[in-house]
């Protein structure tokens, strides 16, 4: 028997059903596309090392090794190697946080190695406090922070590597506070390895500021280790007495130095001078260490109330605290200061590491202090200083400062004032930020706790300083200035923005000096066109019959896009006055860009010289997507500007001809000739007017080259006219580079015109 339900029940019914099933399908969804920050169980603002320890664990913990009976434990890793493959890397972290995972290639994360593996060879030291691993972007900071540096550079799979471990771990243990011990992962940072001469493992450098890295030969035990080191810590003990004791106690104090001093007393114990040694070598730049025998300088103890062996601290009778509000922006107008901002009894200087800061920053005369600011609000108000934190400025009062984003410890600290107080990168706010100034500015908007920002911020300050006095360069904390960033549609860390006033440009590429300076150089000079609809149909479709165009159809968050954009405009440099280049935006233009048939990103086309023939184009389809490759193919398609010459038109038109001629000889089979050819036939168009260019087959015309000399294939000669029968043999030219070889035949011709001046002259 059926039962009826009336409307009201059947529709409440329903979407009772309907709401069911979309738990269930958010529940689906959460699960199988999580964020991979979750994945990982980190924080967006975790480190580097954060990152390896807790990918470790997973791995440790789901490695289809160790999960033979789970079916889905092979994808399941699959995910957490992606996250681990993407979040180590800055430049594709950037990318992730600002397009998720559509702006990242699909061949991260794809292979792993084996349980073993992550258990025994990953990340050996990053459970060592006492060892820092340092990556490409961080050791040049530390080396060349004034400590002494002893680094260890391993590869992850090397027995000998393991074998030192342990030995290394207790070193570090013992000579901690003395110098710095490192540790660099060739298999990580394999450039950097190489950079350093690093071609056996493990291979133990020490490093410090000024001086040439010095290579540890020894063998491989602790004492033999803290020997050797011992030989370069800065340690000097002064034995004083009755003659010397005021003198240096003084000097010591006008210079805001202590002494820490041991009495030793006839008979008692007192400490060694080995342990002095090492104290001196841990206070080395905050202390001064004495020592004094009461047995020879009885009468100068009994003075300081010393009546047994014992060490003591004397503090210098002046402090360096600028506590004093009266006065502190005239000091910042004439003076480069590092100033510690702080608020009441919460200092962040009380570290004795930093205590260091003024002796090893004084030669870069950049004097050390603090301010509280609970003393006078409005001054840290206004520089928008809220919490404890150190800047940088640079003798301009307020106008020219930096703040510190990086870790809290003495290397990181040193390197930011030597780089700071030597660019021109100036921290922002609402008070100074560039919205209206006719002057171009770069700005980066950033989050100091996102690790690729503070990754970034050295690269802009080297940047600062190839474009002083055309670009100027600031940075915003959209932690602070919410409401700025906002305003300007900031969705990810680091955005950087070039101003130029109405005009914004997004800097894309990777974080590096060299390419946000080839970025600028491309705003001041474009080399590639940003086509609209309208323009690809003006320019490209309705091209002179003459012109030729390379487009490059791409979307922002596509991942190769991204990659192949500075190679784009690195080859449209060298492509100016040849080929007309462009790119067209097909998120903007999506609609446009269906129309063009463009179904995959990015999509590189070729357009003729203009016939009577329909539409045409031609699709780039090469594997390498490098400026050079993206170059010879687009020139391939060019008109052939060089004169194909034979043994007649060699012998009349080179040898007793009146023209200067360039020759390449080469043979149809060779892959470097049919490489170099598109490069020499811009050198033709390069040189055309001034010198003919010329190509030989050697493999049709064999006598000819055989007289010419020919050895090798491609050969490049030069044939200067200086109206006499040239020399069969010619000049030969070994480069292959268009503008290197131009470079070379104009040197060569103003040679023989300034030696046909001097002729005529002794005439």
């Amino acid at each position: 028997m059926g039962v009826w339900l009336n409307k009201d029940d059947y529709l409440r019914d329903l979407k009772r059903v309907m709401l069911c099933f979309l738990i269930v399908y958010m529940a689906i969804l959460v699960g199988t596309d999580q964020d991979f920050y979750s994945l990982l169980g980190v924080s967006k603002t975790a480190s580097s090392r954060e990152i390896r320890q807790a990918f470790k664990k997973l791995a440790l913990k789901l490695h289809p090794d160790k999960n033979p009976n789970n079916p889905d434990a092979h994808s399941d890793f699959l995910k957490i190697n992606r996250a681990y493959e993407v979040l180590k890397d800055e430049d594709l972290r950037k990318k992730y946080d600002k397009y998720g995972e559509k702006g990242l290639a699909d061949n991260q994360g794809g292979q792993y190695e084996s349980w073993n593996y992550y258990r025994y060879d990953f990340g050996i030291y990053d459970d060592d406090p006492e060892i820092i691993t340092l990556d490409r972007r961080e050791f040049d900071a530390a080396v060349n922070s004034g400590e002494l540096w002893f680094v260890n550079f391993y590869s992850p799979g090397c027995s000998h590597c393991h074998d030192l471990a342990p030995t290394w771990r207790d070193f570090a243990k013992e000579v901690d506070g003395l110098l710095r011990i490192g540790a660099v992962n060739c298999g990580d940072d394999r450039m950097l390895c190489r950079m350093k001469g690093v071609n056996s493992y493990p291979s133990l450098f020490i490093f410090r500021s000024g001086m040439a890295a010095v290579k540890y030969h020894g063998d491989r035990s602790k004492e033999s280790l803290v020997n050797f080191a011992m030989q370069h810590v800065r340690s000097t003990v002064t034995e004083l007495w009755t003659g010397n004791f005021v003198n240096s106690i003084q000097t010591a104090f006008a210079a805001g130095i202590g002494w820490l001093i041991t009495f030793c007393s006839k008979g008692r114990d007192c400490l060694t001078s080995q342990t002095r040694l090492r104290l001196s070598g841990m206070l080395d730049g905050l202390v001064n260490v004495g020592w004094m025998d009461c047995a020879t300088q009885d009468n100068l103890c009994k003075s300081l109330d010393i009546t047994t062996s014992t060490t003591a601290y004397f503090p210098p009778g002046a402090t360096l605290n600028n506590k004093e509000k009266s006065g502190i922006l005239d000091r910042l107008a004439h003076h480069r200061w590092l100033l510690f901002f702080h608020f009441g009894k919460n200092e962040n200087s009380n570290d004795p590491e930093l205590k260091k800061l003024k002796t090893l920053l004084k030669n870069e005369h950049i004097q050390v202090g603090k301010f509280d600011c609970s003393s006078a609000p409005d001054i840290c108000s206004n520089l928008y200083v809220f919490q404890p934190c150190l800047a940088v400025f640079k003798g301009q009062g307020t106008k020219e400062f930096e703040i510190h984003h990086g870790k809290k410890i003495l290397y990181d600290i040193l390197a930011f004032a030597k780089e700071s107080v030597n660019s021109h990168v100036t921290t922002l706010g609402p008070q100074n930020f560039p919205a209206n100034d006719k002057e171009p500015w770069l700005v980066d908007f950033f989050a100091p706790w996102c690790p690729p920002c503070r990754a970034l911020l050295p690269e802009l300050r080297k940047a600062s300083k190839h474009l002083y006095g055309q670009l100027k360069f600031g940075t915003l904390d959209c932690t602070v200035h919410e409401g700025l960033c906002n305003m300007y549609n900031i969705q990810a860390y680091p955005t950087t923005v070039v101003f130029n006033q109405s005009n914004i440009h997004e800097y894309e590429g990777h974080h590096s000096a060299e390419q946000i300076l080839e970025f600028v150089e491309d705003l001041m000079n474009p080399s590639v066109i940003s086509l609209t609809p309208t323009t690809f149909n003006e320019l490209v479709k309705q091209r002179k019959h003459d012109e030729v165009w390379m487009v490059d159809f791409y979307s922002p968050w596509c991942h190769p896009c991204q990659v192949l954009m500075p190679e784009w405009k690195r080859m449209a440099r060298t492509l100016t006055g040849l080929i007309n280049v462009g790119s067209i935006d097909c998120q903007q233009y999506h609609s446009f860009c269906s129309q063009e048939n463009v179904r995959r990103y990015p999509e590189i086309r070729f357009f003729p010289p203009k016939s009577n023939k329909a539409y045409q184009y031609h699709s780039y389809n090469g594997w390498n997507r490098d400026a050079y490759s993206l170059r010879i193919w687009g020139l391939g398609f060019l008109p052939q500007a060089s004169i194909d010459l034979t043994p007649q038109t060699f012998n009349e038109k080179v040898l007793q001809g009146k023209n200067h001629w360039v020759v390449d000889f080469y043979a149809p089979w060779c892959g470097p000739c049919q490489n170099f050819a598109p490069e020499f036939e811009l050198l033709a168009r390069m040189i055309k007017g001034k010198v003919k260019a010329g190509k030989v087959d050697c493999q049709a015309y064999a006598q000819t080259c055989q007289k010419a000399g020919i050895r090798a294939y491609p050969t490049v000669k030069f044939y200067p006219y200086e109206r006499a029968k040239r020399n069969t043999w010619g000049e030969q030219i070994d480069s292959r580079d268009a503008k290197e070889i131009t470079t070379l035949i104009y040197e060569k011709l103003e040679n023989l015109q300034n030696h046909g001046k001097r002729n005529k002259d002794e005439l």
